[in-house]
């Protein structure tokens, strides 16, 4: 062998070595550490309904104290006008999240209904032009939350919103993402205001309907997704899966009107709930028309509760009310897992500071939840408060050496 070859083959040797210490060496540790995630990126910060911990929820208030916050996306539920606009709003009821029942002028239009098979009574964005949904202001939808902001901000437009996260991309330097979602699709479609092409136009016409964009679109019902896909939709696509409570005895989901299934399932007499979804065949098929999940997270890690003596959960911290803080978190669930091996990302809802949603074994600290999921390997979370979100998981990166 030559002077040159020996040297060749000391520095392969070498090389290789080198690669062997580094893969025997500390888990996460080396800037080369790759995260659990689906592709190995930190998980994204999703602000639900935008900073909804602080401010009224869904308004360009709400949407721009998320971004300032460090938001990576923001969330938007998307309804109907009577004009056939699509705004802002969770629910279809506007006496949910807006001050219409102060209005005397439009106290006619109350009315009890059916939305999704459940009995709501209360204005509806269907019987409102935007006009007059200008008229009303948001209110916080949680009494433990600041209400001195009620009635101050106004009913964002869909396309308002866009604007917004366009122009703080821009004031940022940062790519601000949007999570729009079909809010009762079916609902909407029955009367003749359906949601799906105004949204794909919509991306279209901001440059946004692509694999590339900063754009997550979600629903509950599969139906909405697989149509928007069928028409042309290029955006990153997430099924929706719900769940009513959990029972405190057993850890087990509870399914019950309107959040059992999709209301299209019901709709066909089709009588599964959402959990078919988590099953691998059930991913399997979300895979087929989706890009990603959003379970709730109690399908990742569950709670339970102390049982006494008649059957029932016991309100361990005395405060008069059953809730998570009177539990503890159970194991995780295979999900996350049999997801990512389907080839689908996971962004479970909804994460909150509030100590009643805290199992106690979190001891009153919503950053010891984050750490549970983003070690679980989560691609993202939906958050009311995007700062405790991104703080926890500032700390997990540290954590894991990146």
């Amino acid at each position: 062998m030559t002077q040159s070859k020996t040297r060749t083959a000391t520095v392969v040797m070498a090389a290789i070595a080198a690669l062997c210490l580094a893969a025997c060496g500390t888990p996460g540790s080396g800037p080369a550490a790759r995260l659990p995630t689906l592709d190995g990126q930190p998980p994204k910060v999703v602000a639900h309904r935008g900073a909804s911990g602080y401010l009224p929820e869904e308004t360009l208030e709400a949407y721009a104290r998320a971004i300032e916050l460090g938001a990576d996306v923001i969330e938007m539920d998307l309804v109907s006008t009577k004009d056939g606009v699509l705004i802002t709003r969770h629910d279809p009821n506007l006496a949910i999240s807006t001050d219409v029942a102060t209005r005397p002028e439009f106290a006619a239009r109350k009315k009890t209904i059916q939305v999704d098979g459940e009995t709501q009574t209360g204005w509806f964005s269907n019987d409102f032009t935007l006009e007059e949904v200008k008229r009303l202001g948001a209110i916080s939808t949680d009494a433990e939350r600041p209400q001195q902001f009620n009635g101050r901000y106004k009913v964002p437009t869909f396309q308002e919103v866009i604007d917004l996260a366009k122009a703080k991309s821009r004031e940022t330097g940062r790519p601000v993402g949007i999570y729009p979602e079909t809010k009762n699709p079916t609902y909407f479609r029955d009367l003749g205001l359906p949601l799906e092409d105004k949204l794909i136009a919509m991306l279209e016409a901001a440059g946004w309907n692509s694999k590339s964009a900063p754009v997550f679109v979600q629903s509950f019902e599969p139906g909405s997704l697989k149509y928007m896909k069928g028409k042309g939709l290029k955006t990153n696509i997430v099924q929706l899966i719900d769940g009513d409570g959990i029972d405190m005895k057993t850890g087990a989901m509870t399914y019950a009107v309107p959040v059992d299934r999709p209301y299209e399932w019901t709709k066909a007499g089709d009588r599964r709930n959402f959990d078919v979804m988590v099953t691998p065949a059930g991913l399997a098929e979300i895979k087929t028309y989706a890009d990603g999940i959003g379970p709730w997270k109690r399908y990742i890690v569950s709670i339970k509760g102390t049982i006494g003596a008649d059957g029932k959960a016991i309100d361990v911290n005395g405060d008069g009310k059953i809730n998570d803080a009177d539990a503890t978190s159970t194991g995780p669930t295979p999900l996350v897992a049999d997801a990512h091996k389907a080839g689908l990302f996971v962004h479970p809802f909804t994460f909150r500071n509030e100590s009643r949603r805290l199992p106690a074994d979190y001891k009153g600290d919503p950053a010891n939840e984050y750490l549970v999921f983003y070690r679980l390997g989560v691609d993202g979370v939906f958050t009311d408060f995007t700062d405790t979100a991104l703080a926890a998981r500032s700390t997990w990166l540290k954590e894991v050496g990146r």
